[in-house]
């Protein structure tokens, strides 16, 4: 059986190309460091945005004139148009 797959492993000659062995449950553990990071990034996004979103409601502000408010009067009515004069040069 053996001669019918060759083993990788005698192929490689130089040890970098071979794969390095690794510890019983190593990958489990890759795993959850990778979801706990993942999980932290998205975690301080959502923070971020939330007191971004806090700032800007704060802070709306509002738009304020020193101007006298006009009285309600009924809407003016515009004089009848003149016909304009043309000039030609």
């Amino acid at each position: 059986m053996e001669g019918d797959q060759p083993h990788l492993s005698s192929d490689l000659t130089t040890p970098y190309l071979r794969k390095a062995p690794t510890p019983p449950g190593h990958e489990d553990a890759d795993t959850a460091v990778i979801a706990v990071v993942i999980t932290l990034v998205f975690l301080t996004l959502l923070t971020v945005l939330v007191v971004i979103g806090i700032y800007l409601y704060r802070n709306q502000g509002s738009y304020h004139t020193y101007e006298q408010p006009e009285p309600d009067t009924a809407p003016r009515e515009e004089p009848p148009a003149k016909d304009k004069e043309e000039y030609f040069i």
